[in-house]
């Protein structure tokens, strides 16, 4: 069965109000964090596929989203296509869940926003989730700050249940962003959490970032934290404050970076007043961005 540029797997699933969680790569995915939740979520929940894009390349360059070759259980040699592939579990006592694995488009970019709403609206889902991270002038020695915005009403209580601060954002984003807003003009409420990463940091696996997000699911969803999530971010973290000891420049900028982050947790509206950074601290960490300081966690 084909709907919009999907094609889903008989026999169509029927859900319950459902929860769309969704990632996105490349763009805000850092250190992997949308991606380790995602597939943890996908894990606990025993998800199922069921839709995938029938022609990913309308919609992906693979000069950029390079296709994978690799061995299957057979030793039979398979080639592996980017794509955005669609998941979904059944919950017993509560709201269903879909999982959304979407890449930035290419091309064809309102065709793929309007596909994914159909997928959404086909499923009556109830509330769509957008789950990321990003860089930013955070220290890794305060709890990870989480961004995020909402709309609808139980959206909006839960955004601010969570603790997350409302995003005041302006400039370049992704397209897909469309799906958040216009998801509402079908009845659908979205929510979007995007963790803060430190800009000097840069690790293949972030477990500091994934287990912050793993806190506000496990508040709003009940879903459980990997219990091993805890063990694992505490060794990065160890590893980190190892890195930063090292680094003469780093410990210089740390307090600056702190005192930032506790105006920013206690700003109400007035932005103002949560000042910048001096232009020597701001130019070493673009300087740190893409590359780790002294080598990767």
């Amino acid at each position: 069965m084909r709907l919009g540029a999907f094609e889903l797997k008989e026999p169509i699933p029927e859900l319950k109000d459902p929860v769309a969680f969704a990632i996105l790569r490349p763009w805000i995915d850092v250190n992997n964090v949308g991606s380790l939740v995602m597939k943890e979520l996908e894990v606990q929940c025993g998800a199922i596929e069921f839709a995938r894009l029938r022609n990913p390349g309308r919609f992906f360059d693979f000069s950029r989203y390079r296709p994978v070759l690799y061995f299957d259980e057979q030793g039979i040699r398979r080639l592996k296509i980017p794509n955005t592939i669609i998941s979904y579990s059944k919950n017993v006592l509560q709201n269903d869940f879909l999982f959304l694995r979407l890449l930035e488009p290419h091309s064809n970019s309102e065709i793929y926003v309007e596909s994914i709403l159909k997928i959404l609206k086909r499923f009556n889902t109830k509330r769509y989730c957008l789950l990321g991270s990003m860089l930013d002038a955070v220290p890794h020695t305060k709890p990870l700050i989480v961004n995020g915005g909402a709309f609808g009403k139980e959206a909006q209580a839960d955004l601010k249940r969570s603790g997350a601060l409302q995003s005041k954002y302006q400039g370049p984003t992704t397209i897909t962003y469309l799906i958040s807003q216009k998801a509402p003009e079908f009845g659908i409420e979205t929510m979007v959490f995007v963790v803060s990463l430190p800009q000097y940091i840069e690790v293949e696996e972030d477990y500091l970032g994934k287990l912050r997000l793993m806190e506000i699911l496990n508040l709003l969803f009940q879903i459980p934290i990997n219990k091993m999530d805890y063990e694992k971010a505490a060794e990065q973290r160890n590893l980190i404050d190892q890195k930063v000891e090292r680094s003469q420049e780093l410990k210089n900028i740390i307090p600056q970076l702190e005192a930032l982050y506790e105006l920013r947790i206690k700003r109400d509206e007035d932005e103002s007043k949560v000042p910048s950074l001096s232009p020597e601290i701001e130019e070493f960490l673009w300087k740190m961005m893409g590359k780790d300081f002294g080598g990767k966690a």
